[in-house]
């Protein structure tokens, strides 16, 4: 099954604040602009025509009386934990999906907690009691099903709770909309009705094979795993398990990216920034325990319509996670690909990861006395937070550092 937190952030303000209880509420990225994007918005605020993702301003013009919250980032991380461990006390097997969507296989708690329908309605009235957030529940077969049991018809019933039986996906699942599947968005939409398939079942009933020529004739010769991925999709096959280390895996690298407040085209300025992210990606990699040998650099430059860039990767000699020895590379690597326009976005990436258990010494370099100033300044920004020590370049008026700090994922804590 998959729990779906109800318009999590704007539930976990509601249920916070009693004043709000009764009231059309969003929670917006940017409260003090109209040009905010907003984030969540509870059903009584849908019930204006308020939608997730439209600005601010619109939303304010559909229901000028709306309570706008900024978002807390940190406590609704802290709620959505919360709900994990109530999880956990029904089934050991809880993979989180995002933060207001985890799949549960309750398999082996059936003959302890009753049929998925019951036990899905105990979860529900527990995290309802413990946090105040509502939770949908869609009951299937396998992660695939269940998630269109919750997106199709669990968040639209009145008790919350849908069960998509696979034998009987041919009066369900197959007569929705093509647009319905998870993975379809407007543009594949648009190439599916191009193919003449206007429902799951068009998708689901097209032999596995016509619809990887249909594909190729539209996509290319590389598009057999995307066309047999749409196929299983429809099909309601999924052989992956619910994982609860999903998130523990070793990574493959290590990256952070940054929009700019406004077009750098200064290189002191975009020195600040690229500094600021690559010590960002290095503090990450020592935290988790591993050092990159090849560095990546991504850009984007105005103008909106069209834009410019570049993504370009080097292999340094040694792997490392110091922040001065990756910035060289950046630098190198930057300068060389960027063709002068004002830049709106850039990016820095580690791959090819070691442990940093075992590193190359050097006759030129102190590393271990490197390596104890990196643990020195760590330390200091995991006990005190990020903006605890900062280099002087963040302290500029391109810097970003200082802002970041008070952001998780983009938004603020």
């Amino acid at each position: 099954m998959l729990g779906d937190c109800e318009s999590f952030y704007a539930s976990v303000e509601k249920a916070e604040h009693d004043a709000y209880k009764d009231r059309p509420l969003v929670v917006a990225g940017d409260p003090t602009r109209r040009s905010g994007i907003i984030l969540a918005a509870c059903p009584l605020a849908k019930s204006y025509g308020i939608t997730t993702a439209e600005r601010l301003g619109e939303a304010l013009r559909k229901c000028p009386d709306v309570v706008v919250v900024k978002p807390r980032m940190q406590r609704y991380i802290d709620i959505s934990l919360k709900i994990t461990k109530i999880y956990e006390q029904y089934t050991d097997l809880v993979e989180i999906f995002s933060i207001d969507e985890q799949f549960l296989d309750v398999t082996g708690s059936l003959r302890i907690f009753g049929d998925p329908y019951t036990m899905a309605w105990s979860i529900q009235q527990k995290v309802l009691k413990e946090t105040g957030v509502r939770v949908r529940f869609g009951i299937s077969s396998n992660k695939t099903l269940a998630k269109a049991a919750t997106d199709m018809w669990a968040k639209k019933n009145k008790d919350g709770i849908y069960v998509l039986n696979k034998a009987e996906l041919a009066k369900t699942l197959w007569e929705q909309p093509v647009n319905k599947m998870f993975g379809v968005g407007s543009r594949m939409r648009n190439h599916f009705l191009s193919l003449g398939m206007y429902t799951i079942g068009d998708v689901a009933r097209t032999p596995l094979p016509r619809l990887k020529e249909k594909f190729r004739a539209r996509f290319g010769k590389q598009s057999d795993i995307h066309a047999e991925v749409m196929w299983r999709t429809a099909n309601g096959i999924d052989d992956s398990p619910v994982t609860p280390a999903t998130f523990n895996t070793p990574p493959k690298s290590i990256g952070h990216m940054m929009t700019l407040p406004q077009d750098y085209t200064q290189e002191e300025h975009i020195n600040t920034v690229l500094l600021e992210i690559t010590e960002e990606v290095c503090r990450d990699s020592r935290r988790k325990g591993y050092m990159g040998q090849v560095v990546s650099v991504n850009c984007m430059c105005s103008p909106y319509e069209d834009p410019t860039g570049f993504s370009r990767q080097m292999k340094i000699s040694d792997p490392t996670n110091d922040t001065n020895t990756v910035f060289r590379a950046v630098k190198a690597l930057f300068y060389k690909h960027w063709d002068h326009m004002p830049v709106r976005q850039v990016g820095v990436t580690l791959s090819q990861l070691v442990s940093d258990e075992e590193y190359q010494l050097s006759l030129f370099e102190d590393l271990e006395r490197v390596q104890a100033l990196n643990r020195a300044t760590d330390s200091i920004k995991d006990k005190y937070g990020s903006a605890a020590i900062v280099r002087a370049a963040s302290l500029t008026s391109s810097g970003q550092a200082l802002e970041r700090s008070r952001k998780i994922g983009g938004h603020y804590k």
